[in-house]
């Protein structure tokens, strides 16, 4: 795997924060002003090829970021989000976490609508019990066996 040269990049008059393993920048069409992005230094495309440690330097960034966007833009909540694969709306071969700074009056995506934003727009009916009970049976018994 490479790694991701910050100080050569087009993004580097975007950075705002680095530790050793990871790195956050301003995106380019942000949703509100201090939408930015965490990425790893090292190049992966998906958050399940991250190390404990990578993720660890990620979360710590995040909690930096989200501090200074407090006190820049006043930020009252945040919205984070990864896509991850093609049909997730991947479109970047980098793993990157969105850190979205929320507060009354902004602009951009003004609710958040799961249904909406996971591109499940209408009504659906609520999953009998029976059927959430043998799928979750079904998904324990595969982390049962992936251990």
């Amino acid at each position: 795997m490479k790694n991701f040269d910050v100080e050569s990049s087009r993004i580097k008059e975007r950075t705002i924060a680095r530790n050793h393993l990871a790195f956050s920048f301003l995106t380019h069409m942000p949703i509100v002003p201090g939408h930015s992005l965490i990425c790893p230094i090292r190049v992966v495309k998906s958050c399940e090829e991250l190390t404990f440690e990578e993720w660890q330097a990620i979360l710590e960034l995040q909690h930096q970021v989200c501090h200074a966007l407090k006190k820049t833009f006043e930020a009252e909540g945040f919205n984070f989000a990864w896509n991850m694969g093609e049909n997730a709306g991947q479109t970047v071969p980098h793993f990157h976490l969105h850190v979205v700074p929320r507060k009354s009056g902004d602009t951009g995506i003004l609710q958040y609508e799961p249904r909406v934003f996971l591109y499940r727009p209408g009504s659906r009916d609520v999953s009998p019990s029976e059927e959430l009970h043998q799928t979750a049976e079904l998904i324990r018994n595969n982390l049962l066996n992936s251990l």
